[in-house]
């Protein structure tokens, strides 16, 4: 049986804390194809997020997926973050929290964030093929 990872249990207990404690929960994420987050605002291919209640909305903190939808610059984006890319997790007002190693092992293709509600499904990417079956 293959070892269950502590991160999302760790990000999820330093979430609570800072909730307790009256901090702003912050996340820093290393971007890859993986990772949905505007392009606009991510910087050397990392972004950091405020992941507290008042500034997302459908915030789900599950051991392989982070998924929340939130505003930027006016417009609401829905953020899917795979677990293993998340970098950090600390309070914006003192910097206290727990950094991660990076890991970059690739997800297989077939394991995509799940598609929010309502939206449809991303079409599949390549160009189409047909077998002739007899």
């Amino acid at each position: 049986m293959a070892e269950i990872s502590t991160k999302p249990y760790l990000i999820r207990a330093l979430y609570e804390w800072c909730v307790d404690s009256g901090f702003t929960p912050q996340l820093l994420v290393a971007v890859d194809d993986r990772t949905r987050v505007p392009p606009g605002f991510v910087k050397d291919g990392q972004i950091v997020l405020n992941i507290s209640a008042g500034a997302t909305r459908n915030l789900t903190l599950d051991n392989d997926w982070i998924q929340f939808s939130s505003r930027f610059g006016g417009v609401s984006h829905e953020l899917s973050i795979p677990v293993d890319r998340v970098m950090a997790i600390f309070a914006r007002e003192n910097g206290q929290g727990l950094h991660f190693e990076p890991v970059d092992t690739p997800e297989p293709p077939d394991q995509a964030p799940p598609t929010p509600p309502g939206e449809a499904p991303p079409p599949p990417k390549g160009k189409p093929s047909l077998k002739v079956v007899k």
